[in-house]
């Protein structure tokens, strides 16, 4: 059921805003999307560097939103620690976004900024030199804490727990040799753990222990469950049959695995499994996506640096994936100081750069 919140005037709007976020933005442009004057959600980039060609940048804002279903006007908000003083800043971004918008057949409902020292609207014609009190509008609401960059920094864990899964993922190389075949690498230990052996059959049913993930306790996680799933996302065919069942369900892993076989024996990969790495696929369920994600970012703190970017790459899919553009790009920035040429991390960070968002981002 959706909630249906009356705003009385733009302060209260703008008390909003962060509440649509989750969290209140700096140096940014978000756009709220609107159908008959109701909100349908907010989209948040980054202010563009002072010499940017805003024409360019309104354009790019404006063909998002004309992807909102529904969508037929949209309120825009600047966010910026510049001073109001004497006007507010924002105004060329704000016409740059009328004309996209006038040419796409959008309206314009608002167009505001938050500035460091007042705020107001640019169609506000009684707007007073240095505009608005920013104190009109806390009277709506306390303001909610945190930026976009908040939330990002992966869970902080003890170096011995770190060690621990260190020492986990040789005893698991180790098992894998005597199971499979794999080879082991250097330093394995002669002495075969026991604990390291259930982890490695385990791996006999792939999408059964990427299912049984997702009800782990992220935040408590033994060092062999650490290591069997960054043993996993470290390596491209398995990690990808992850990311898919995750965002959609088992059968959908298992149809992932199947696909991968046979990929590489030299059949072509199905086009709607590839589609869900692009966000190009049926709206996944974000309860899932965001369990994955918690999982993924502790998997990634407890893991070695060296052996931690197919970790950190998959968070950083997880994040793009839930509309969290900002932390993917930070997740998938540390995977490539760790490996340069990390595929998935430089997919990541090109989605990133070319403001790409998943296709369900746009659908209700």
């Amino acid at each position: 059921m959706s909630t249906i919140v009356t705003v009385a005037d733009s302060a209260h709007f703008l008390a909003l805003v962060p509440r649509l976020l989750g969290f209140t933005p700096t140096e940014s442009l978000v756009v709220v999307p609107m159908h008959r004057g109701r909100s349908l959600g907010a989209l948040r980039i980054d202010l563009p560097p002072t010499g940017t060609p805003l024409d360019a940048v309104a354009s790019t804002v404006v063909g998002m939103l004309c992807r909102v279903s529904g969508a037929d006007g949209f309120t825009a908000v600047v966010y910026t620690a510049a001073s109001a003083h004497p006007d507010l800043p924002g105004a060329d971004l704000a016409e740059a976004l009328e004309r996209s918008a006038g040419a796409c057949g959008l309206g314009v409902v608002d167009v505001l900024t938050v500035a460091g020292t007042g705020w107001g609207s640019h169609y506000d014609d009684r707007l007073p030199d240095g505009g608005r009190p920013l104190a009109a509008l806390e009277r709506h609401l306390p303001p909610v804490d945190g930026d976009q960059h908040g939330g990002a920094t992966l869970p902080a864990v003890e170096p011995a727990a770190v060690a621990g899964v260190g020492a986990a993922l040789l005893s698991l190389e180790a098992a894998l040799a005597v199971l499979c075949g794999i080879p082991a690498v250097d330093g394995s230990p002669d002495r075969i753990d026991p604990a390291a052996l259930e982890a490695g059959c385990a791996l006999d049913d792939l999408p059964g222990l990427y299912e049984d993930c997702l009800t782990w306790d992220a935040a408590t996680l033994d060092p062999m469950r650490a290591a069997v799933i960054a043993w996993c996302l470290a390596r491209p065919s398995l990690r990808d049959v992850g990311l898919v069942q995750w965002a959609s369900d088992r059968a959908g892993g298992d149809t992932a695995l199947d696909a991968q076989r046979r990929w590489e024996d030299g059949e072509e990969y199905p086009p709607d499994l590839a589609s869900v790495m692009w966000g190009e696929s049926d709206r996944p369920d974000p309860v899932r996506l965001e369990a994955a994600l918690e999982l993924v970012r502790n998997v990634a703190a407890r893991t070695p640096e060296p052996q931690r970017a197919g970790a950190l790459a998959t968070a950083a899919w997880l994040a793009w994936s839930l509309g969290r553009s900002t932390h993917g790009d930070r997740y998938a920035a540390a995977a490539l100081r760790i490996e340069p040429e990390h595929g998935l991390a430089e997919i990541v960070r090109s989605f990133v750069a070319h403001a790409h968002l998943p296709d369900w981002a746009f659908r209700r």
